[in-house]
């Protein structure tokens, strides 16, 4: 019987290029001023992406970012900013808590609320004007989009209200159209969040 031709397998090697990935470079934080009770960032492009990416701060007149205490810390936290004195002397994060609370006693309890409202993924801005600590805009939703849905103030889990004060804080969400929320902050840090309506019998 004639033999059989044996046949080679040709095996192909297929070379798969590694694609060179560019290193990320790590962008630096913007340099932010304390000035007064607030912290200010210089006009620039960065400057306008920080507000528009996050919505933080207050865009002034002259382009500049001003943001207040809470929003400050939170962005220094995620290394987003690098807060200076008027002496170009960087602030660390136990500095800049001590120089807050000297401003805003009630500092670090506002902070609890506000960095883990952020976290949530919820849009936070002060609500001086309508007598609240903050007001809260729902997920998704921006500013100048739609309304606030909360008016949210901030307590000690061992702090005390009168009457007189829960009323006076349900009539201010009630004017304003808007929901009061309750952030109460215990000795760890963390935050129970409680809503309260308007009934009428």
């Amino acid at each position: 019987m004639p033999k059989k031709k044996e046949t080679k397998k040709k095996t192909v090697k297929k070379t798969v290029k590694k694609e060179t990935t560019k290193s990320k470079i790590k962008k630096e934080p913007l340099k932010a001023l304390f000035a007064h009770e607030r912290v200010i960032i210089e006009s620039s492009e960065e400057a306008q992406t920080v507000y528009n990416n996050g919505i933080y701060g207050t865009l002034l007149e002259d382009k500049k970012l001003q943001l207040s205490l809470q929003e400050a810390l939170f962005l220094m936290e995620k290394q987003k900013i690098s807060i200076f004195d008027s002496r170009n002397k960087t602030f660390t994060f136990e500095r800049f808590v001590k120089r807050a609370t000297n401003i805003e006693p009630t500092f670090w309890i506002r902070y609890g609320v506000y960095k883990d409202m952020r976290s949530r993924g919820y849009i936070v801005k002060t609500a001086l004007k309508f007598g609240a600590d903050f007001r809260v805009y729902d997920r998704g939703i921006k500013p100048g989009e739609d309304h606030a849905r909360w008016v949210v103030y901030p307590v000690h889990e061992g702090s005390t209200l009168t009457w007189y004060d829960f009323a006076a804080k349900n009539r201010v969400a009630h004017s304003t159209k808007k929901r009061l929320m309750m952030g109460v902050v215990d000795d760890e840090g963390d935050v129970t969040y409680w809503e309260i309506k308007w009934l009428r019998p």
